[in-house]
């Protein structure tokens, strides 16, 4: 039950941090809710998910998501760039999260 946390949680980091780009620097109050929101239920599953996994394992699974996430929201829904270099890099996260869970232990 804590790895369906740990994904819910970087899951909700990649909405906070869309809704903190939509926020235009918190000067927009439904963006800023929903980040303020995010953050809240995206630490606390995080927190809670650390109760049984390993902190190493758990901050870098739940930073990877988000990272990889906020990458494909990025170009799916703002037109970022998407180039071989950035495909490369995100598949080189993508690859350490593998490790890392396979890796881990819990």
């Amino acid at each position: 039950m804590a790895w369906v946390a740990l994904v819910l949680a970087g899951l909700s980091e990649v909405v906070w941090a869309t809704a903190m780009k939509q926020s235009h620097g918190f000067t927009k109050l439904w963006p800023t809710i929903i980040t303020a929101t995010g953050m809240l239920v995206s630490f606390g599953l995080l927190a809670w998910a650390m109760r049984t996994l390993p902190l190493g394992t758990a901050y870098t699974i739940w930073t990877g998501i988000g990272a990889i996430g906020a990458f494909i929201v990025g170009i799916a829904a703002f037109g970022e760039t998407f180039t071989a270099t950035r495909l490369v890099a995100g598949a080189l996260i993508v690859s350490g999260l593998v490790l890392m869970k396979l890796s881990s232990t819990s």
